[in-house]
């Protein structure tokens, strides 16, 4: 590039800056100026456009540039003087008026003035070789790090002279003296680029550039040869060795400079690309890893809901219950439930009004262990068996396992009227115990029932079996823990198959009721 042009260039950017800025105060100031500064940056502006007159005068195109500069100094000194001096009026008359919206462009002047005056009193542009690194330069500087250059030369001055020459520019650079050096610094170095010699006595360029593009992890480090070495031949070896490009020696430092952009930002790119890839590689996986925990907790989800209410499993999979099919043990409200008179009508309808019956039968009390959030242990024919406070601990687990048995007797009371119609003598007996069990998983791989072992159990089944139509039988636990809110009658001291000792034993009558005017149950 043509010295004044430069020179030209670089004097003109702080010009165009005093007037640029100076033009948009007074477009702002138009429509009022409370701060009296308009006339002087009109001022202003006309002395900036005579310092810009001059520089196009003194630096014509064809002149040296430095040279004409510093012999035509004088002519500058008095409009860059009455630039400044305005520039600092300026700024006072609105610090005065509290016209603080005009001071960071007056300030921007002022900088701009500095700049201008800096530039004419060093009086020589920037070298071709500046211009060049500052315009290939950006991208280094944009970056968090410094790109990392590897020069390879068996020649001292001319490692030492390249590495000079691409600090000033801004890279951080790494020298090796020659082949095996240089290999041993790309195993534990991370490297951007690597400028390398041909001709070099212990592993010559070739050699490594071989071994470079054998190996994985080295491979995709471009390579931009350098060598006194101008043979065709050797131009296309390297090339076909995976070489980015081939510069003879002596080199252009412009062109040099802009094969090495050139190498790092198709570097830049690649690195990109593979930080990309890997991300999405990453993304991937923890998509997969969480599909099939999803799956996972859909297929343990529909396990749990076998057993327990849907809110109820929800919650256990989201992590709000503890596993329940691991054994444990705990208190809980036991439930026995069947149809008295079911084994006669069994025997004389017909297997499909059976079926009929017990799906009648099973939806509604369904529902109702769903509604009161029990637990169904399991069903067996009319006989169910339902138990509260597990595998989530509830207060007050007996007041919920009484209200299911009073509303379930409801309910087939109801659906008794219509057996009946047809024949069918039907009716409810349920007991109820609470006590300590063992619960968890029970079955083998490919079939797993969720269980309750214990005393409590057998008592809940004896007092089921014990129950007459209508009946709710429920021991002396039960009862005591829910007398504020049943109506019972003492059955006495019942002597249960399976229980050594007799079992004291109420029959619930229904549910208390509230006083006038109170809440209902």
């Amino acid at each position: 590039m043509d010295p004044g042009a430069q020179l030209r260039h670089d004097l003109r950017t702080p010009l165009n800056h005093i007037i640029g800025y100076a033009e948009m105060l007074l477009e702002e100031l138009h429509d009022g100026d409370k701060a009296g500064v308009a006339p002087g940056l009109a001022t202003l502006r006309a002395d900036a456009r005579e310092l810009v007159g001059l520089v196009n005068e003194v630096l014509a195109h064809g002149h040296a540039g430095a040279a004409d500069l510093a012999a035509a100094r004088h002519r500058f000194a008095a409009p860059l003087a009455r630039v400044r001096v305005a520039g600092e009026t300026l700024r006072r008359q609105a610090a005065a008026a509290a016209a603080d919206s005009l001071l960071a462009d007056l300030d921007r002047i002022r900088a701009a003035t500095d700049r201008l005056e800096q530039l004419l009193d060093e009086g020589s542009p920037r070298s071709t070789e500046q211009s060049a690194a500052h315009a290939a330069g950006t991208e280094a500087e944009a970056g968090s790090a410094r790109s990392t250059i590897l020069v390879v030369d068996d020649n001292e001055d001319n490692r030492d002279m390249l590495a000079r020459r691409l600090r000033r520019q801004g890279y951080e650079v790494l020298m090796a003296a020659g082949g095996h050096a240089a290999l041993e610094t790309l195993g534990h170095r991370a490297v951007d680029l690597v400028l390398l010699d041909v001709m070099m006595p212990d592993l010559d360029g070739y050699a490594v550039l071989q071994h470079m593009k054998s190996d994985a992890a080295l491979r995709d480090i471009p390579v931009l040869m350098i060598s006194a070495l101008d043979q065709l031949d050797s131009v296309v070896r390297c090339i076909q060795l995976g070489a980015e490009d081939y510069l003879g020696k002596p080199f252009e430092p412009v062109l040099l400079q802009a094969r090495i952009g050139a190498c790092l930002e198709k570097k830049r790119l690649h690195d990109q690309e593979m930080r990309h890839r890997r991300e999405l590689a990453e993304w991937n996986q923890t998509l997969e890893r969480r599909v099939a925990e999803q799956v996972s907790q859909l297929e343990r989800l529909g396990r749990l809901k076998r057993f327990f209410s849907r809110h109820l499993a929800e919650l256990i999979v989201a992590g709000g219950a503890e596993d329940p099919l691991k054994t444990h043990r705990r208190e809980v409200t036991v439930v026995f439930v069947d149809l008295r008179g079911f084994t006669a009508f069994a025997e004389t309808a017909e297997p499909e009004e059976v079926m009929n019956v017990l799906r009648e039968y099973h939806a509604e009390m369904g529902r109702l262990i769903l509604e009161h959030e029990g637990t169904l242990e399991r069903f067996t024919g009319d006989g169910m068996m339902i138990f509260f406070n597990d595998p989530v601990e509830i207060e007050n687990p007996a007041e919920r396992a009484i209200r299911m048995a009073v509303a379930m007797r409801d309910v087939v009371t109801r659906l008794a009227e219509r057996w009946r119609k047809r024949g069918w003598d039907l009716a409810l007996g349920v007991g109820i115990a609470q006590g300590y069990a063992t619960i968890g998983a029970i079955g083998f791989e490919g079939r797993v029932d969720y269980g309750a072992i214990g005393t409590v159990t057998n008592l809940a089944a004896r007092l089921c079996g014990e129950a007459g139509a209508g009946q709710i039988l429920v021991s002396g636990r039960v009862a005591a823990a829910t007398e504020s809110l049943i109506e019972a009658e003492d059955v006495g001291a019942l002597t249960l198959k399976g229980l050594a000792r007799p079992v004291p034993v109420w029959n619930i009558r229904g549910l208390m009721r509230p006083p006038s005017g109170g809440p209902g149950p």
